[in-house]
């Protein structure tokens, strides 16, 4: 009935609905005379003026209601705000029938009857109307009878779960959890219980008919008594440090914990109840970040043409979205990856729309190792600063594929990085990482070649360019030099493509196991929004061939991270001291070229800025002309896959590079004679 409810026409519905408020208003006049002047007599001293009063009050008071809108809200979505329209609308229509029956010279009503009329017709427009509204999210009729009347939380374990979403401890009985319980008040996803605060004083209290309580409670006796499946965060102001401690206090509970949505994205529509989402896994680390310097990161964008190579992978998307915050006139989006491109477009072009900013953006396809494309995009659109996260990250597939991994980290950066220079380009910075120091991969041997690429270019005023050809100069022809070249260098990003974390999330919710691939294994983490203002920052403060580094913090062992994420799943750890547990943890052993831990400093010399999370690192580095040589010795033993020479000239170029495995390129094959070396 419910469903074919719905489904009616929009004016079969408000007939209905005008029905039942005729009906409610005689019933509120039947009580107020009754109430008033007793059952047995009032119908036979006033039988006039109460037949008239049933004609006369419904003709009045449903136009007032229809003015006032009470018509026009969805009754599932109807917040408690309404009651005070009802009321108003109550008050006026009284007012109205007074008046009506003055004009027309009719008998007033006893003054008495006139007040118990209008309280009881806005009792019965309230009840009415919020009765219906539970009804309609799914409540039984005896369950929204209970909830009327008195007040209490349906306690049915069983039937909350299943009819009314499920049920959920809001922590946090402030302005933020009662907007959260009332926006899940008109879902049927969650279902709110209780209140968790350390407020001692709202202690017992009750919110919206929820019962507080207080966080040094037995947490265990306030899951028996809400039953409880779920716990909500609802604490937007608070730091990543107060969240991390909150966390580890509620990890006793074994529930789900997750977090709501930001209360403004729920304001506006752009995200939905739906999406509250798992625990963000920085609260868990209770990494704080620094609010970034307005003069460096508005330095190299603001009022100026951008263009982002790898702009639609983790770091280059987030570098587009904190570029655009600062109001460039231009972004230049460049992308390899047609889908990747389209996504990060469709977002900019929203925002753009959204916020009404005057940005023009320009999606590009291309690759980095086409010079001729990346010269024509950067001349025909004047870039300025261009931000270099185009790149290969992923160590495994890196060391299986050896000479795609070299020429696009490798080749890429240095013929996007010389387009640049013929350009014009004011400033160019490279996004690199730990993997780079002290390398024991191809991929982080391939980033430190990379940046002694940036190094060496940045020492040359005049130069002749590497596969001059490509740009249409000869081979002899000195080029002017005046770009800005900069490095960054960071670890791992929480929640990029590959990382651990969505990879451990997708296994805790298959059911495991979570694959660590050595227990002693660490890495460093920070947010990519975080990378991001970061690089920008860095970018603003270099003079050329700068090497800056990100303070990433304390570095944080994976199964640590596996065990904390599979907790705050509500789920339990299966080892051998607790066999009845849920998800098993395993261990994989260390991929070829992976090492246990990473670092960020190849030498001593480092010095600070004026960023408290920005250090500048002093890295040797060869001369331009001995690094095109090296090239060329390079990309000879790629062409034949001779990838055990390749690894000899990495061992003699790339400072502290100690490869950890065999070579294990899939092309690779093993020469037989010393001669196919």
């Amino acid at each position: 009935m419910r469903d074919k409810l719905l489904s009616l026409p929009r004016y079969q519905k408000h007939m209905i609905t005008l029905a039942v408020d005729t009906l409610s208003i005689w019933l509120a006049l039947v009580l107020a005379f009754s109430v008033r002047l007793g059952w047995e007599n009032f119908y036979d001293r006033y039988q006039p003026l109460f037949i008239t009063l049933l004609l006369l009050a419904p003709v009045v008071s449903l136009p007032v209601y229809i003015r006032f809108g009470l018509y026009s809200a969805v009754l599932r979505y109807m917040s408690h705000q309404v009651l005070l329209t009802i009321l108003k609308a109550t008050v006026i229509a009284v007012l109205a029938l007074i008046s009506v029956f003055y004009l027309f010279g009719i008998d007033s009503m006893p003054r008495g009857v006139t007040i118990l009329y209008c309280c009881f017709s806005g009792l019965f427009l309230s009840l009415t109307r919020y009765g219906a509204r539970q009804w309609l999210r799914g409540y039984k009729l005896m369950d929204v009878l209970k909830i009327i009347f008195s007040i209490q939380p349906v306690t049915s374990h069983k039937k909350v779960n299943k009819a009314y979403g499920i049920p959920v401890l809001i922590y946090g009985a402030g302005a933020a959890g009662v907007q959260l319980a009332e926006a899940l008040n008109k879902s049927r996803e969650y279902h709110p219980v209780g209140f968790m605060d350390d407020n001692v004083k709202l202690k017992g209290r009750v919110i919206m008919g929820k019962r507080v309580y207080h966080v040094a409670s037995n947490i265990d006796q306030v899951i028996r008594d809400t039953e409880a499946e779920e716990i909500l965060l609802a604490i937007p102001s608070l730091s990543r440090t107060q969240r991390a401690e909150i966390l580890r206090d509620l990890e006793s509970s074994g529930l789900p914990i997750k977090t709501m949505p930001g209360l403004s994205d729920l304001a506006s529509g752009r995200l939905m109840i739906q999406e509250i989402q798992a625990v963000d896994i920085a609260d868990v680390l209770g990494r704080e970040e620094v609010k970034p310097i307005p003069e460096l990161i508005d330095k190299h964008i603001a009022n100026k043409v951008v263009m982002v190579t790898g702009a639609g992978g983790s770091i280059g998307s987030e570098m587009v979205r904190q570029a655009l915050l600062r109001k460039p006139k231009m972004i230049i989006l460049f992308e390899h990856s047609e889908f990747n491109l389209y996504t990060i477009d469709q977002e900019m072009q929203r925002s753009v729309r959204l916020n009404n900013l005057d940005v023009r953006i320009i999606p590009l396809l291309g690759s980095i190792n086409d010079p001729g494309r990346m010269l024509d995009v950067m001349q025909r659109y004047s870039v300025e600063t261009l931000y270099h996260a185009a790149a290969y990250k992923h160590v495994p597939m890196v060391q299986h594929n050896v000479s795609q991994g070299l020429r696009n980290n490798v080749l890429g950066t240095l013929y996007t990085a010389q387009a640049a220079i013929v350009a014009g380009v004011k400033n160019f910075v490279l996004i690199s990482t730990d993997k780079a120091v002290r390398p024991t991969n191809v991929m982080g041997a391939s980033k430190r070649l990379a940046e002694m690429v940036l190094q060496s270019l940045s020492k040359e005023q005049s130069l002749r360019l590497y596969h001059p050809e490509f740009y249409k100069f000869q081979p002899d022809q000195l080029i002017q030099n005046q770009t800005i070249f900069t490095m960054v260098r960071f670890g791992n990003v929480l929640g990029s493509s590959g990382s651990v974390i969505p990879v451990f999330r997708e296994q805790i919710r298959a059911g495991g196991p979570v694959t660590v691939t050595h227990p002693d294994i660490n890495r460093y983490f920070m947010s990519i929004p975080e990378a991001a203002q970061l690089v920008i920052q860095a970018g603003a403060m270099g003079d050329g061939g700068d090497v800056f580094v990100l303070e990433m913090g304390k570095p944080v062992k994976i199964i640590d991270l596996a065990k904390r994420m599979i907790v705050l799943s509500g789920l339990s750890v299966k080892s051998d001291e607790n066999l009845d547990g849920d998800i098993e943890i395993t261990f994989s052993g260390l991929r070829p070229g992976e090492k246990l831990y990473e670092e960020l400093l190849i030498g001593d010399s480092v010095t600070g800025t004026e960023h408290p999370k920005i250090s500048r690192a002093y890295e040797e580095f060869l001369s331009w002309e001995e690094l095109k040589g090296v090239l060329d010795e390079m990309n000879e033993t790629l062409h034949g896959h001779h990838y055990i020479v390749t690894r000899e000239l990495l061992l003699q170029y790339v400072n502290g590079y100690q490869p950890s495995s065999a070579v294990v390129d899939w092309l690779y094959k093993q020469p037989e004679t010393e001669e196919e070396l």
